[in-house]
């Protein structure tokens, strides 16, 4: 088994990602940030470098710049070596005039290209979970079990089912039923699969290699759109399709309370996923930043990324992305900073007036998340919300309780957003 030559890898760049909004309002999913310096789409990308597949194609759709950008400033082989990650962005042909309608015509729409790569194996990837993982041994489970399909399962709580697509698998691993987010309780007691009332299902992780005839096959149907609605329920009736337990950490980052406790989760000194493996590095893009200065500051479960600059501030429970500048008498409980692009820009009212991104002096900030170039006044306060509230605020947006700044945003001096008043001062 060839890795390098009989396997490409296709990651699935995702499509509006509104239940990610307004994280996404100007990029794709797999370019949200994360763990303060890394990208969503980073995740993948160094899994498979790591399992030795160096041929990698992300299809790209929505909001796709800054995610093209990422991978161009960090993805690229030298010329002795064979790899390379490319982005196949969708397009209009004289076959199609579509955009992609869903996972499965994503990779439809570029099956001219995964042909051309000879690859005798495909492996389907997500771009927006957190995991380590290494593909070769699925990969080698794929060919052992001369499988045309094998799909990475995992189990599921029994309160989580209805956000997974549930698998049942007999005793020598083959997939015999598939319900995608099933809600009918029926149809929840009869895929019941496993001796464990806390984790009675198997959950599919979105993980799939396929044999590449068989791929062609299954997309023969144009009517299949989607992986998980369409090509793997055909796929389990005709084909021969196996599941591969995955037992390590993942997690599926998409909604804003899955993102944002997924990020404080690794601030915490022996958190379920490690960012410090040595051996199963987690690449991104090389910054070159300075260090970070903290001066006269507390700081508890707290990770602070690169070009940080904080003077006199409390930070609990919180992550600090790159480049952010936090201003004496601030503290900040359990919310995460993207940090900035960079340290100041021009004013676009007055292009004479230069404005530095940070934080103010004396702000309070509790359950949020500020995405990245936040300028932040003296006396700015924000205060999470019930669990639950969802509402769109002037400057802010509140989905499950969560305080979510975007991008960009400039609060003035003494700014208030909290439970008890929902406005501005």
């Amino acid at each position: 088994m060839s890795l390098q030559s009989d396997f490409l890898a296709v990651i699935l760049g995702g499509g509006r990602g509104s239940r990610l909004f307004p994280l996404t309002e100007n990029r794709a999913k797999p370019a949200v940030p994360i763990a303060g310096k890394y990208r969503l789409i980073d995740i993948p990308i160094s899994n498979c470098i790591n399992s030795g597949i160096y041929r990698i194609a992300v299809l790209t759709q929505f909001n796709s710049v800054s995610l093209h950008r990422h991978i161009a400033r960090t993805y690229y082989f030298d010329a002795f070596h064979t790899g390379w990650v490319q982005v196949w962005a969708a397009e209009q042909t004289t076959e199609s005039l579509d955009w992609y309608q869903g996972t499965a015509d994503a990779v439809r729409k570029q099956l001219q290209e995964i042909k051309s790569t000879r690859a005798r194996h495909v492996i389907i990837l997500a771009g927006d979970h957190l995991y380590r993982m290494d593909y070769s041994k699925m990969a080698r489970f794929h060919q052992e079990t001369d499988a045309d399909v094998t799909i990475a399962v995992q189990p599921v709580l029994a309160s989580e089912a209805k956000r997974f697509g549930i698998l049942k698998r007999d005793k020598s691993l083959l997939i015999s039923d598939f319900a995608e987010k099933p809600t009918d309780p029926g149809i929840l007691l009869d895929m019941v699969s496993r001796d464990d009332p806390e984790r009675p299902y198997l959950g599919s992780m979105g993980i799939y290699i396929f044999k590449i005839e068989a791929l062609i096959k299954l997309l023969s149907n144009q009517e299949s759109q989607d992986f998980g609605k369409h090509i793997i329920p055909e796929a389990i009736r005709t084909h021969t399709v196996y599941g591969y337990d995955f037992t390590g950490y993942w997690e599926d980052i998409g909604t804003i309370r899955s993102f944002y406790e997924t990020n404080l989760m690794l601030t915490k000194p022996y958190s379920a996923f490690n960012f410090y493996d040595p051996e199963q590095i987690i690449y991104t893009r090389a910054r070159f930043l300075p260090n970070s200065k903290v001066k006269n500051s507390k700081l508890e479960d707290v990770v602070i990324s690169d070009g940080c600059l904080i003077s006199d501030a409390s930070i609990k429970h919180s992550l600090i992305g790159l480049r952010s500048v936090i201003h004496s008498g601030t503290t900040i409980i359990d919310s995460i900073l993207m940090g900035a692009d960079d340290y100041i820009r021009q004013d676009k009212d007055d292009p004479s007036v230069m404005l530095e991104f940070g934080i103010g002096s004396g702000c309070t900030i509790q359950g949020a998340i500020i995405d990245k170039n936040p300028i932040f006044g003296h006396g700015v306060t924000i205060k999470p919300f019930p669990p639950g509230t969802d509402l769109d605020g002037d400057k802010y947006y509140v989905r499950d309780g969560i305080v979510v700044i975007p991008k960009n945003t400039v609060l003035p001096d003494g700014t208030y957003i909290g439970p008890d008043n929902n406005q501005e001062d």
